[in-house]
């Protein structure tokens, strides 16, 4: 899929707002993720405390631990680069194969949980920002999924 200018401008916009708030917005989504697709859990073996009280906690509480709210920051920084990247196709593809590479053979994540964790993002943007940002949000990280599949 093609990004017009426009597409990215806004884009890039309604992520500007998300990411402000990257700890937070970040592990949001990783506890939405941990609830409503509980397998992905199995990939945070040495989070102790998210192992602890994954099958009870509610998303608000999984998303409170230090552990998750760590990690959500490094994964909104991680598609900060992505997002930042998305209108070069040689950059983009530089920085999503060396992260679909380290999901796909050490950690041995699924591509589709991967996917799993855009769609809650982009349900986070249509939340925080409504349908219009959510839309335009979605452009985006289908082009960035599609890359990160696509080294895999």
């Amino acid at each position: 899929m093609a990004l017009s200018a426009e597409d990215i401008q806004t884009a890039t916009g309604v992520w500007d707002k998300i990411f402000v708030n990257a700890e937070e917005n970040g592990a949001i989504v990783l506890s939405r993720m941990f609830k409503e697709h509980s397998h992905t859990v199995s990939h945070f073996k040495n989070f102790t405390e998210l192992q602890s009280i994954a099958e009870t906690a509610s998303a608000a509480e999984i998303a409170a631990l230090a552990e998750v709210q760590g990690h959500g920051k490094k994964v909104f920084t991680a598609l900060n680069d992505l997002v930042l990247h998305v209108d070069n196709a040689d950059a983009l593809n530089k920085i999503a194969a060396p992260l679909a590479k380290k999901h796909a053979e050490e950690l041995k994540v699924d591509v589709k949980d991967l996917g799993v964790l855009c769609e809650i993002l982009i349900d986070l943007v249509g939340e925080k920002q409504g349908e219009d940002a959510k839309t335009a949000f979605k452009k985006v990280m289908d082009v960035i999924y599609e890359n990160i599949k696509a080294a895999y």
